[in-house]
């Protein structure tokens, strides 16, 4: 016995010193940095990318009958306003196609505090849209009716239920719920924003929605590249266009617009619960012949763009608790004479830092990227805007359009900065033009200034005029601004502690989301007192709190709390341990 109770104390302080040991291994912080560049070659064990889910798949087909909703979707309008947005009836698809009235089909929202008692009914908008191709042989498409309704005077941080339709008919939706966002403050913040970018509708698409659905988001940010539907002819095969290989200069490409419908089919499981963000990739744009481009992206999402002061739905801002979002259009003008500059400037000089410490900015191309693709394709957009967005101090940037992982130290005209911006790629979210693993600086992969050109836009490119690749057009080894890269598919969680501190967690499709895996994790932290002169942009720096110090304080906090609950087990196994010992002895 006195053996038996000897090991068992053995074993249990072995456990519990383990257990310590790992729950106190210190996350890093961007205090820490800037960092050595690390990169993470391609995993050559997994395939590089899968094939789109056919549109005969369970989750891209219609499953409800007549004009009952479908593609449920939601979007912040403002702290105490959200957008429900939603499909009736059939689309069209053929030679010869007749747009159906949108206001057959009425756009109501019932909505209330407590599950089927809808106190309140808001009225919105209906619209159709057709995406034409006047040329023989080619199919043309007019969409279903699209209704946004915007429900207002909603409290903060409060769940509704809801349901949207057509009472009339009737034909209303199955009872949905969301939770509205906490009253912008400093102390007010979402749980858990996700954020993912070229998301596409294959099998590696689905495995990032599996592994973001898991981490439970409060908000989706989405920063462009959805459905791929300019991928296919418009009859939905694949393959070159006929029309683009006869008149290769046309304003022109096919693309097959159902597949923008089982899109919508595809993340209503998740966008009918909690509001989705967007803003445009080069996919969207879809080229018509009379010069009319994004018609499906600006038909189908309703953005906050006249709530923040927009004339386009190409660019906007909101707040969520104390972060305020900027959304960039990297495909609308961006010239500093131009509509959005002038927007943005005056966004940024009207916003409260005292009420909304965290500035996060959104837009597809990156500009700064190590990876061969789409290397410094958008020099242009960032000599015109890029001292605008420093001086303000934006303290985040997301994009996509790179296929690839990277996050970069602080930095700022390709310089390392402490008060630059924190750039973050994740357009990883894994489309059917598979993942991108080529890196500009690796031997025989820069690409020449003229490979890399913008859909939409002016060329600039430039050649490194100081530092260690001066006088080249890339680097020779991965650059110092770059922190981490991978050519991985994932997506990523964006946690606001407080007015400094925030835990960007990047997960990875191949590790067992149920083991809360991490792929990079890192605080980024503000420094109001040393970057911002503005005393109205001062926000009072706050600690970390130590629960939320080490390692495994991940996404949802699931581990840390874990290893809690076994340490104080393993505490009573070890006073139960001592206990026996003595006795028996």
């Amino acid at each position: 016995m006195k053996m038996a109770s000897t090991i068992v104390l053995v074993i249990t302080i072995f456990i519990i010193t383990i257990t310590v040991a790992v729950t106190v291994t210190p996350i890093p912080t961007t205090l820490d940095g800037p960092f050595e560049p690390v990169t993470r070659r391609f995993d050559s064990s997994l395939r590089m990318g899968s094939d789109d889910l056919p549109m005969t798949d369970p989750r891209l087909t219609k499953n409800v009958t007549s004009n009952f909703p479908e593609q449920i979707a939601l979007a912040i309008s403002s702290p105490t306003s959200m957008w429900v947005s939603w499909v009736t009836g059939d689309a069209q698809i053929g030679l010869n196609v007749t747009p159906v009235d949108p206001a057959s089909i009425k756009s109501e929202v019932w909505y209330g505090k407590e599950s089927g008692k809808y106190t309140s009914v808001a009225k919105g908008d209906s619209l159709v849209y057709s995406q034409l191709y006047p040329f023989e042989g080619l199919w043309n498409y007019t969409s279903g009716i699209i209704h946004h309704v915007k429900l207002k005077g909603l409290e903060p941080g409060t769940r509704y239920y809801y349901k949207c339709g057509d009472s009339s008919i009737p034909a209303m939706s199955q009872e949905h719920v969301f939770e509205t966002f906490p009253k912008p403050s400093p102390n007010n913040y979402p749980s858990r924003i996700a954020v993912i970018g070229d998301l596409g509708l294959t099998s590696n698409s689905s495995s990032t929605i599996d592994h973001l659905t898991y981490n439970d988001p409060s908000m989706i940010l989405m920063v462009g590249d959805l459905t791929y539907a300019n991928q296919y002819l418009t009859t939905g095969g694949k393959g070159a266009s006929c029309f683009s290989c006869a008149f290769p200069d046309a304003p022109i490409r096919e693309t097959y617009q159902p597949r923008w419908d089982g899109w919508g089919r595809f993340m209503e499981h998740l966008t009918s619960k909690v509001p989705m963000m967007v803003i445009e990739g080069n996919h969207e744009i879809e080229p018509q012949v009379d010069g009319v481009t994004f018609k499906s992206y600006l038909t189908r999402f309703a953005v906050p763009a006249e709530e923040s002061g927009s004339k386009s739905n190409l660019y906007y801002s909101f707040d969520a608790g104390g972060i305020h979002f900027i959304m960039l259009g990297a495909y609308a003008d961006y010239n500093s004479t131009g509509a959005q500059f002038s927007w943005l400037k005056q966004d940024l000089e009207s916003f409260d830092r005292s009420v909304t410490p965290w500035l996060v900015a959104a837009w597809h191309p990156p500009w700064y990227n190590s990876y061969a693709s789409h290397y410094q394709e958008f020099e242009c957009m960032r000599m015109e805007m890029e001292s605008l967005l420093y001086k303000y101090g934006v303290d985040i940037v997301f994009n996509g359009h790179v296929h690839a992982y990277e996050r970069m130290n602080r930095v700022y005209n390709y310089t390392l900065d402490k008060c630059g911006p924190v750039y973050i790629i994740v357009g990883d979210g894994g489309n059917i033009e598979k993942v991108d693993v080529d890196h500009a600086d690796d031997p025989g992969k820069c690409p020449s200034p003229g490979d890399n050109v913008p859909e939409i836009g002016p060329i600039c490119h430039l050649n490194f005029s100081s530092g260690p690749a001066k006088g080249n057009f890339c680097w020779s080894k991965q650059p110092e601004w770059s922190a981490f890269r991978e050519s991985s598919f994932g997506h990523g969680i964006l946690e606001v502690v407080n007015s400094t501190y925030a835990l960007w967690t990047w997960h990875r499709n191949q590790d067992n989301y149920k083991e809360d895996a991490v792929g990079d994790q890192i605080y980024i932290v503000r420094q109001p007192e040393l970057c911002l002169n503005d005393s109205k942009s001062q926000s009072q720096s706050q600690q970390l709190p130590t629960h939320q110090r080490s390692s495994f304080s991940t996404a949802s906090g699931r581990l840390y709390q874990d290893f809690s609950i076994l340490s104080q087990t393993l505490g009573v196994l070890f006073i139960f341990g001592l206990y026996s010992q003595v006795t028996w002895n």
